[in-house]
């Protein structure tokens, strides 16, 4: 007791100042241990305030003098300090923001238009191994990279099928679906995640039976900051074999990169499920000095060893040329490192938080599309000639090959709908220095035009979006009571009809919609409130 007052005198005095004096008084009581919640806050008035919020902004598009800053950046160590917090907030009408590991892409998991608060995830980040039953539960304030270490270190033929950028945090890629490498051969993460622990509105701490599976459904794919905060995940664990293949065969234009884009539309999605194919559009220095092209680089991982492989390239795709020497063997934790481009990097690099992924630029803006049926040639070459613009210095777009078990999971599985009928995906990111962040509307303006230009190519009504690559131009809800009908014109670009029973499960769990943000899941509102109104 008299710990908790003089931690409370303390703050009192330093933000004797602030109007928001009162939430840090509420989390010294609201904790059961003052002086630990008083280790993980940090105020504007603390020196590493600056630090801490800096530390994992992925897209600097979102470091200006211009961003909004939290009041508070809470660091938790125990679920108290979760329960503290986001009954101080809701008492004293601040929003929150949880932050896993940064990489949202409208910068959502640390910024807000109205007073908030940062949960940051940082040490929240254990993960739990047990081999012989084949899953782990993992904090979801670790990264993919610490993931795939803590199983490698026990297992080089177990795996789990998720993304590639190794400083992404679980707890928000595995709220949106996440696919990766090994998608085709087992689904998305969220399809391999076989328990929770979630922490909703009142505090309470929920596992899967407790939550019900309405509300377990919601938080795989659904999308974070909707529904209460997952503190932990249970993973399924996949097989892999010890030996696998990878390659990135690359072509310009001038080597007919775009018959060959052209020709892969109707090969990749029906290779067999275990192979992982891809294709990076961008634009690279051509073999004539001073000038540029575009070049089409081809990348496949492939469960098996080049023996298998490259016959059966030679069959299903030969206009690619796919040859022995283009191929590398290796185990599966090596072709994270491969496909992360962290070359001449030990595993440990799989370790690093603070790591600077050459996958992405300092500052970014991205789009996503889902396409239905092959493009045209002319409409590639339409879309290739777009990348010759001043503003597509830094561009990078990217089509993921659909197909194998996607096909057989049901659009209903999850609230990730796009399951059959997809040939690939599409990512267009357009990145910058974070020196140009006064130009950024150049380079989202441009973005926007080939984003408009592709919509005669893809899915229509809805144009289909995914939720990971988190798009505010395709519609954000009100602050404050946002309609159904509003929030329906982004909601079923990412869920379609899958949104419905979403807004179902919010109206039960966070009916006064404590948890919010510009694509959160709305509730219905009650014909109390309508009145109101």
């Amino acid at each position: 007791m008299l710990m908790q007052l003089l931690f409370a005198a303390l703050f009192s005095l330093s933000w004797a100042t602030s109007p928001h004096d009162h939430f840090i008084h509420c989390l010294s009581l609201g904790s059961n241990n003052s002086p630990s919640i008083s280790r993980v806050i940090y105020t504007p008035n603390n020196s590493s305030y600056s630090s801490v919020l800096e530390s994992t902004k992925r897209n600097r598009r979102f470091s200006t003098p211009r961003t909004p800053k939290p009041l508070v950046i809470v660091t938790p160590l125990r679920t108290s300090h979760f329960q503290a917090t986001i009954f101080c907030s809701t008492k004293h009408g601040l929003q929150i923001r949880t932050r896993s590991g940064g990489h949202d892409y409208e910068g959502l998991s640390y910024v807000s238009e109205v007073p908030f608060v940062i949960i940051d995830l940082v040490i929240f980040r254990s993960v739990d191994v047990d081999v012989e039953n084949r899953v782990a539960w993992v904090q979801s304030g670790a990264t993919l990279g610490e993931l795939y270490y803590r199983i490698a270190e026990k297992s080089r033929t177990l795996a789990f099928p998720a993304g590639i950028c190794h400083t992404v945090g679980t707890g928000g890629y595995f709220s949106g679906g996440g696919y990766g490498l090994l998608f085709r051969k087992y689904g998305l993460a969220a399809d391999n995640i076989i328990d929770a622990q979630l922490i909703d509105v009142k505090g309470r701490i929920l596992d899967r039976k407790s939550m019900g599976e309405d509300l377990f459904w919601a938080i795989r794919g659904g999308g974070g900051g909707s529904f209460g905060i997952v503190l932990a995940w249970k993973l399924n664990l996949v097989p892999v074999p010890a030996t696998v293949t990878v390659f990135t065969v690359s072509k310009t234009l001038e080597q007919d990169a775009i018959k060959l884009v052209h020709r892969w539309q109707y090969v990749a999605h029906k290779l067999p499920d275990g192979i992982y194919s891809s294709v990076a559009l961008s634009r690279v220095n051509s073999s004539q000095n001073g000038k540029k092209t575009v070049q089409a680089s081809f990348r496949s991982l492939f469960l098996g060893d080049i023996d298998e492989l490259v016959p059966l390239m030679q069959e299903r795709f030969p206009e690619l040329g796919l040859l022995k020497e283009d191929c590398i063997e290796m185990s599966w934790i090596e072709s994270i490192v491969y496909f992360g481009r962290l070359q001449n990097q030990s595993l440990e690099i799989l370790l690093d938080r603070n790591f600077r992924t050459p996958l992405s630029n300092p500052s970014y803006k991205g789009k996503s599309d889902y396409v239905k049926e092959p493009i045209p040639e002319i409409g590639l070459r339409g879309l290739v000639s777009r990348l010759c613009a001043a503003e597509a210095r830094f561009v990078a777009i990217f089509f993921f090959a659909y197909g194998g078990i996607m096909d057989e999971i049901p659009a209903t599985a999850t609230p990730f709908p796009h399951r059959a009928g997809n040939l690939y995906k599409i990512l267009y990111n357009v990145g910058w220095q974070e020196e140009d962040n006064r130009n950024s509307q150049r380079y989202i303006s441009w973005v926007r035009s080939v984003y408009s230009y592709m919509s005669y190519f893809v899915s229509k009504s809805p144009r289909e979006a995914y939720i990971n690559y988190r798009d505010l131009d395709i519609g954000i809800n009100n602050e404050g009571n946002t309609s159904y009908g509003q929030a329906s014109i982004w909601g079923r670009k990412y869920f379609k009809n899958n949104f419905d029973r979403l807004v179902r499960v919010k109206t039960l769990t966070d009916p006064e919609n404590f948890f919010r943000h510009e694509q959160s899941i709305p509730p219905l509102m009650s014909s109390k409130k309508k009145r109101a109104l």
